[in-house]
């Protein structure tokens, strides 16, 4: 029946998880042909034009739009935006295996997309368990490119950030919800990005500070995907030998033994820096600087040339993230200049220094969706469960009933027996 109403030209909401894996893939891969919504199947919830279909509230209308692969957190979601005075715009439900990567977020880049070319929609909450960790990277990174605020409630995901570029990462749902209400009204923020050398496609980080390492780390491959680390998979079979994205914390002991720690002598550093500009596919360089008591007591007079040198010979853009108060013995304002002045680009916070770098690396090219139908009145066609036909019509919608059964009562067995005869 899914397959039949795709071919007619219809959006479709497939409550039944009676299908198989591959099914799904097929008529997801046939929505996005015809450019259709494929919302299931196994898809508890959704809300198109105000029009709650499956296991929806009633909410007002408003500029929070949702996605996701959970039917009951989309509901927690939307009622606490509706509670909070808020209203939604849509709410695409994608169906509970659309985050695997078997199925790659289908719906879930559809949906994204949908509400990127959707005027209605201002901010947007994507509402998950956690996806396989490739599909998380892909959608966060369609999300990034969408632009607008976007809220990322993946349950059970540990959040790199509290915030990474237009991206917002709760913890919860409530949190969630309370967030996009807060963002409705504001602006996205602006991200600056760098312009790379042309064939440029890979960026590295040489940290001294190890927590600082695992905290950029975490930001790069959420909406990078892999970024190879002697500290984290995948692992650099070489620490000596970066490759693709890749971060080095170099104050492991690999790196320490028989020499200073990078806190202190900067040669390790200032060579690495050198050797990674070299790499005519690498396009950005992200650093820390540590200050305070202990540590080298003007390390950017010895980074400062060298990031100069980088910059001039290999055209290569540098990033400092740097760590420190006013009261140091290294003067932080004296330190930021002098990396400034050799043309890095200087961020008190980590998050913010990740957002900046990884910028450029993702393709902010999105699919045009056609939204006009959803500034249609509802039309839909009810096959099978009576009960969601009497909620359509009670919502107001134009609806008409199919009475359907699946094929042996929905009986595997005498399916099976079924298929066989008709072959």
């Amino acid at each position: 029946v899914a397959r039949e109403a795709l071919e007619l030209g219809k959006h479709v909401f497939l409550y039944s998880d009676n299908v198989s894996l591959d099914e799904e893939v097929e008529l997801k891969a046939r929505a996005d042909e015809l450019h259709l919504l494929m919302m299931g199947p196994d898809c508890g919830t959704a809300i198109v034009s105000g029009i709650g279909f499956g296991f929806a509230n009633r909410v007002r209308r408003g500029r929070i739009g949702l996605v996701g692969a959970s039917g009951t957190g989309l509901q927690s979601v939307s009622s606490r935006i509706h509670q909070m005075g808020s209203g939604v715009s849509q709410v695409i439900g994608t169906g509970s295996r659309d985050l695997k990567d078997s199925v790659a977020g289908a719906m879930a880049t559809r949906g994204l997309d949908l509400l990127a070319s959707d005027p209605e929609t201002e901010v947007i909450v994507l509402v998950s368990k956690p996806p396989d960790p490739a599909v998380t990277a892909r959608l966060l990174q369609r999300a990034w490119a969408a632009g607008k605020p976007t809220v990322i409630s993946f349950i059970g995901y540990p959040p790199p950030a509290k915030q990474l570029g237009n991206l917002y990462f709760a913890n919860s749902l409530i949190e969630a919800a309370d967030l996009a209400v807060g963002l409705v009204g504001g602006e996205a923020p602006e991200i600056g990005a760098p312009e790379l050398r042309a064939g440029a496609r890979y960026l590295r980080g040489l940290f001294s500070g190890g927590t600082l390492a695992a905290e950029a780390l975490a930001g790069f491959q959420a909406v990078l995907g892999p970024v190879f680390s002697n500290i984290s998979e995948p692992r650099l079979s070489d620490p000596l030998i970066s490759k693709e994205h890749s971060l080095l914390d170099l104050g492991e002991d690999e790196f320490t033994v028989g020499r200073l720690h990078p806190m202190i002598d900067n040669d390790l550093r200032i060579r690495r820096l050198r050797l990674e500009a070299t790499d005519p596919q690498v396009g950005l360089i992200l650093l820390d600087v540590v200050l305070g008591e202990g540590a080298h007591p003007d390390p950017a007079s010895e980074l400062a040339p060298a990031i100069s040198e980088a910059r001039a010979q290999h055209n290569i853009e540098v990033v400092v993230i740097l760590v420190g108060t006013d009261e140091d013995p290294q003067n932080l304002e004296h330190q930021e200049q002098q990396l400034q002045q050799a043309g890095a680009m200087v961020f008190a916070d980590t998050a913010a220094a990740v957002a900046y770098a990884v910028s450029p690396f993702i393709t902010r090219e999105l699919e045009t969706v056609e939204t006009d139908f959803l500034s249609r009145p509802v039309a839909a066609i009810n096959v099978g469960l009576e009960s969601f036909y009497d909620s359509l019509k009670a919502q107001g919608a134009e609806a008409v009933h199919v009475d359907w059964k699946p094929p042996a009562g929905g009986d595997q067995r005498l399916q099976a027996i079924l298929q066989k005869m008709k072959n």
